[in-house]
């Protein structure tokens, strides 16, 4: 059921962020103009985050997120969160990325997506992969700490690092945000990360909590098998075969407690992720606002421990996923106050 709007303290920073930020936003769409409706509609129905990338659409998510923040004052805006490390050749749209951390490129980056998104200060700036070019961590996490300290960003975070990048990073100055895979089906990151996160007052942001339309209720065996080759999901194993069976069980498992809700399964699953201790915020996409309304429940849903004990069941059930099935705190049927509230 849809209510007022929940925030949490990102890690040690200063900024309160709502229980879902929209992200991605115009990376993969053609029509612009609905797409900075979409991002409009969230932030006019309380999301107060945008969780975008240098290298959604090439340059082009950032621009349409300045076009569609334009009429918001800077007291209404919400904050803008984008990423470095993926480059691309403008002159030839078929060359493949690479992930470069060199300290030169990342100071390129900061101030193309200041000039795209078209703001003085970026909120949150991640490097998006470990690089691939041989720039050691200690190069690229301390560039990333000098344009905090010189003030072009907010706060730094890490994307898709790993636990011993993580403590590496934390030696040299503060991770304020880790931004990892999380979903009721991609649970590794519980068994380390996740705690480590919350030991260190450091903010997760936790993407594809519906694991990439597997839990949104609306993905069937048929809609798998019917996959382009160009999608990339058709190559990956959660959308094949017996893993696939177990994964659509699990979102079925889901419908008791959404019903209990009065709510669709996109919001049940961004809550069992914001459930778990430790996370902060989970980043959902949309292409259209009517995408948007159906997950918006998520901005104050919160599951009980009769709830979680029964998506627990399911999960050991149906064998879905890989990593932990539960929060310890879970264990006594009361939900646990997670580190980040």
């Amino acid at each position: 059921m849809s209510g007022v709007a929940v925030t949490r303290p990102l890690g040690r920073t200063d900024m309160s962020i709502t229980r879902v930020g929209l992200g991605g936003a115009g990376w993969d769409q053609r029509d612009d103009a609905t797409c900075v409706a979409t991002i409009r509609h969230a932030v006019e129905h309380g999301v107060n985050w945008i969780d975008t990338a240098a290298v959604y659409g090439r340059g082009r998510s950032e621009e349409l997120v300045r076009t569609a923040l334009a009429p918001f004052s800077e007291a209404d805006r919400p904050y803008v969160f984008t990423k470095c490390g993926h480059i691309w050749d403008p002159g030839d749209p078929a060359a493949p990325l690479r992930k470069v951390g060199e300290p030169a490129n990342i100071r390129r980056e900061v101030d193309e997506s200041l000039r795209r998104l078209g703001v003085d200060r970026l909120d949150l700036y991640q490097m998006h992969c470990p690089p691939e070019d041989g720039t050691p961590l200690a190069d690229y996490w301390q560039t990333l700490l000098d344009l905090k300290q010189a003030g072009k960003v907010r706060a730094v975070g890490l994307s898709n690092h790993r636990g011993p990048q993580l403590a590496e990073a934390e030696a040299l100055g503060h991770v304020d945000s880790l931004q990892p895979p999380f979903s009721a089906i991609n649970r590794t990151v519980a068994a380390y990360e996740i705690p480590w996160c919350a030991d260190n007052g450091t903010g997760v942001l936790a993407y594809s909590p519906m694991q990439s339309g597997l839990l949104t209720g609306g993905f069937t065996a048929a809609r798998a098998a019917a996959l382009p080759a160009d999608d990339w999901r058709a190559a990956v194993a959660d959308f094949r075969g017996a893993r696939l069976s177990s994964n659509l069980a699990l979102a079925q498992a889901l419908r008791p407690v959404a019903e209990r809700h009065g709510a669709g399964l996109p919001p049940v699953a961004c809550a069992w992720t914001l459930a778990w201790p430790g996370v902060t915020g989970a980043i959902v996409g949309a292409r259209t606002p009517d995408q948007v309304d159906g997950w918006l429940p998520a901005l104050s849903l919160e599951l009980t421990g009769e709830d979680l004990a029964e998506i627990t069941r399911a999960i050991e059930h149906t064998g879905a996923g890989q990593g932990p099935v539960a929060s310890a705190g879970w264990s006594a049927g009361q939900l646990a106050e997670p580190h980040q509230r």
